[in-house]
């Protein structure tokens, strides 16, 4: 099971992106980066989503399943336990290069 359907309880939606163009509405209605979903609609956990598709897509993280993704605002949230630090730091760098992430917390991780 992948990271998305693990977290997420669903398939990764067809045509899925970790950097989707925002739908508008003909322009009045901007998403703010860290709510647009995997599509590019609104998704009050659209960054945590997409940064959940990220690892599905990179083979270094692709099969943890003791960490957890969740989000406060812009700020990636990582809990649970990384198998080592060089997996818990590519993790990071796969978060931060996700559209609207402003910060990762990774004080929720253990090292096991």
């Amino acid at each position: 099971m992948g990271w998305f359907s693990r977290l997420f309880g669903t398939e990764t939606p067809e045509n899925a992106s970790t950097n989707p163009e925002p739908q508008t509405d003909g322009g009045t209605i901007t998403i703010p980066a860290e709510r647009v979903g995997p599509q590019g609609e609104f998704d009050q956990s659209g960054l945590a989503k997409r940064v959940a598709l990220a690892f599905d897509q990179d083979a270094t993280v692709a099969d943890v399943d003791t960490v957890w993704v969740a989000q406060t605002g812009g700020t990636v949230v990582l809990k649970g336990t990384a198998p080592s630090d060089e997996i818990l730091a590519q993790m990071v760098t796969i978060a931060r290069g996700i559209n609207g992430a402003t910060s990762v917390e990774t004080d929720q991780v253990t090292i096991g």
